[in-house]
């Protein structure tokens, strides 16, 4: 394997420079898309690359299950530092995967909460209204707009209609499986961490630009999110896109207040956010392809040396 087996767990760099500059020059569908896309494979080709090393350090300790034949010298010497390396690749394995399982833990708590919330109210109703002074709007996975009366009454009835225009692109897009896929990429390889940043704020930048294409008023959807953020004191689903998630509601507001982004599907090469998005395609077929050659290596190896 050498040291092919180690880029799969450096190669997310290559994303960062255009996890900042997408969300700024791409249409955010697009950028939403790019960044899910690369950040999956670049977390799959990790993770699979320290599964590989783990093989090898596992084989080294005491009373492993595994064949004999897989620690001799030939097997390890396929792994540069192998005594080190190996034992190392188990440990940060096992807490990506208990990261992973967190984070999956966690989803499957606030969808819990949700359906004991939503359990008082008809089950047929796409949109709950649920009776909470607290003001927020969420979306959730299995098709279900959540907003509160509180959220309702700080609204003009224009504004509403900004505001269920939003959540239904959440849905209509499917963001929460975006969210969830970048999510566990960056439990995954926390190198990733700024791409999920980017995604979580593509999303709301997508649902806004369809919200303002429906309602065909930019500044009134702009005036929605702005007042919803004031209005919204926290986040009851945090799990799930938000009408006015923390984060850079500013931005939101500032470029919808703008002229719509360009919808083409990708950027021009000789622009920075063009070269970046190259960087992190080729980055990323890199990463695909030293995993691959790494596993098809150690398994050749693994083979040759398992006793018949």
């Amino acid at each position: 394997m050498g040291v092919f087996v180690f880029l799969p767990l450096v190669l997310p760099l290559t994303a960062w420079p255009v996890a900042r500059l997408a969300e700024r020059h791409l249409h955010p569908r697009a950028a939403t898309r790019l960044l899910t896309g690369v950040g999956f494979v670049l977390a799959l080709c990790s993770t699979l690359c320290l599964g590989l090393l783990a093989i090898v350090g596992t084989a080294q300790l005491p009373g492993n299950p595994l064949p004999d034949g897989w620690a001799d010298p030939e097997v390890r010497a396929a792994v540069p530092h192998d005594e080190v390396v190996g034992k190392t690749a188990i440990v940060a394995l096992a807490a990506a995967l208990l990261s992973c399982g967190a984070f999956l833990t966690h989803r499957r708590r606030t969808a819990r909460q949700a359906t004991r919330a939503l359990a008082g109210l008809p089950g047929g109703r796409r949109i709950a209204v649920l009776p909470d002074e607290v003001p927020y709007a969420h979306t959730l996975p299995e098709g279900r707009i959540v907003v509160s009366t509180g959220m309702l009454a700080g609204l003009g009835s224009a504004e509403r209609r900004a505001l269920f225009a939003h959540e239904r692109a959440h849905l209509a897009g499917r963001h929460h499986r975006h969210l969830l896929l970048v999510g566990l990429a960056a439990r995954a390889n926390p190198f990733l961490r700024p791409l999920r940043t980017a995604v979580t704020y593509t999303v709301e930048r997508w649902a806004d630009e369809d919200a303002a294409r429906a309602v065909g008023d930019r500044r009134l959807t702009a005036r929605a999110v702005g007042k919803a953020a004031l209005l919204t004191p926290r986040t009851a689903f945090p799990t799930s896109p938000a009408f006015a998630s923390p984060g850079p509601v500013p931005r939101r507001v500032a470029a919808l207040l703008a002229p719509p982004p360009a919808t083409r599907p990708w950027p021009p090469l000789f622009t920075a956010v063009g070269a970046a998005a190259w960087a992190a395609l080729v980055g990323t077929m890199l990463s695909a392809m030293a995993s691959a050659n790494s596993a098809f290596t150690l398994i050749v190896i693994l083979h040759a040396a398992t006793p018949l």
